[in-house]
């Protein structure tokens, strides 16, 4: 058993280490620095992502000199879910209370998986205007344990819950609130535990960053993590890409194909080709001419195109395409030899479809919030 040195040796008074924070090398670190030998990182990070486990004193295989010590030195905290809304479709949105705004994660159970779609930033810098994310302006980047605690307390409700079909998280899709490659600093710290088999141990080809197009990350990706990648290019050329996403104006089509072929080569996860996400607005992009010109810009690049209908919400100007326009979009894109399909709409009745997360607080709801009134739902 290895000596006790008191915590107010090695941290500052009053500052405590979230572990939720550290990935299993840092983990490992971290045990060196208090005296501790390696292995006990594993031993934690069980606790904390198998058992769902936030208090030291119930980590049994741990001696209780240490449990004291980590009780001292460091916490495993998480911002908590203080709502949940069902949608009829079986799908679930909650939200976590982060600088007084609402950050939403939304989970959407099928018979064989369960996906969970987690935010990587308090609202979105990249004004993109046919996304209600975009319309709340942009805080700050979500923390390493703010990622990783949108997956811990989601896996902790699943697992105790009775009503949702599968009993784990099986896919992570990081399309949620924000532009992961701008948080890049968190976001592999985050994606390296989400993959750690002391971590959720999930498949690489079961994680999926979605990007807007942040090409000198993209190529940075690269050297960094392996998992399934995800491009919102939503046109099929410059000039009406600058109209509806204007990083398109910094790094236009052709830097951001370049750069996912980039990808593409250093990566295994997407042997079998990226995504492609493409939404349909109305008479905006979703003319015969589009559908030629996006499979004639794509057809060197192995992907999947997967058509989006896009999901209203208030004030905004677009419309969906009818299905009409659709099918006939459809119908060019796969008499080019392209792998397409039309995403299954899920959760559009609680706004917690593609493009429909706000994390905005009206009035009464941040009122509810700060006089503590409002239930918690998670347990961490």
């Amino acid at each position: 058993m290895s000596s006790f040195i008191p915590a107010e040796f090695i941290f500052p008074k009053k500052e405590k280490i979230n572990l939720l924070n550290l990935n299993y090398q840092q983990m490992c670190n971290f045990f060196l620095k208090i005296g501790e030998k390696p292995f006990r990182a594993a031993q934690v990070m069980q606790w904390i992502y198998r058992y769902y486990c936030n208090d030291f004193t119930q980590m049994t295989n741990i001696n209780k000199t240490l449990r004291n010590l980590l009780t001292q030195c460091a916490e495993i905290h998480t911002p908590k879910f203080i709502e949940e809304k069902h949608s009829s479709d079986g799908t679930i949105k909650w939200a976590m209370l982060i600088d007084e705004q609402l950050i939403e994660t939304v989970c959407i159970p099928t018979l064989n998986h369960t996906t969970l779609c987690i935010s990587s930033q308090i609202g979105c810098p990249l004004k993109c205007n046919f996304c209600l994310t975009a319309k709340q302006g942009f805080n700050r980047n979500l923390k390493v344990s703010e990622i990783i605690g949108q997956i811990w307390n989601a896996g902790k409700i699943i697992n105790n819950s009775k009503n949702i079909q599968k009993k784990s998280i099986t896919n992570i899709v990081i399309m949620g609130m924000g532009e992961p490659l701008l948080n890049l600093h968190n976001l592999v710290p985050a994606v390296k535990i989400m993959l750690d088999k002391f971590g959720f141990a999930l498949s690489k080809r079961h994680i999926t960053i979605s990007t807007a197009g942040i090409v000198p990350a993209i190529n940075m990706l690269a050297d960094l993590i392996d998992v399934s990648l995800a491009i919102s290019l939503h046109a099929p050329n410059n000039e009406l890409r600058n109209q509806i996403m204007p990083i398109n104006k910094k790094y236009n089509i052709e830097s951001l194909l370049n750069a996912a072929k980039h990808y593409m080569n250093k990566s295994n996860a997407n042997h079998n080709g990226i995504t492609i996400e493409y939404v349909l607005l109305n008479q905006v992009n979703d003319h015969i001419h589009h559908a030629h010109e996006l499979a004639k810009l794509l057809k060197d690049l192995p992907c999947k195109i997967n058509l989006i209908r896009w999901n209203s919400f208030p004030g905004a100007t677009y419309k969906c395409s009818s299905d009409i326009r659709i099918n006939n979009f459809i119908k060019i894109l796969t008499s080019y030899g392209l792998i397409t399909i039309i995403r299954k709409i899920r959760g559009n009745d609680i706004y917690a479809a593609c493009g429909q997360l706000a994390g905005n607080i009206i009035d009464r709801t941040r009122e509810r919030i700060l006089s503590n009134n409002m239930k918690i739902i998670s347990n961490g």
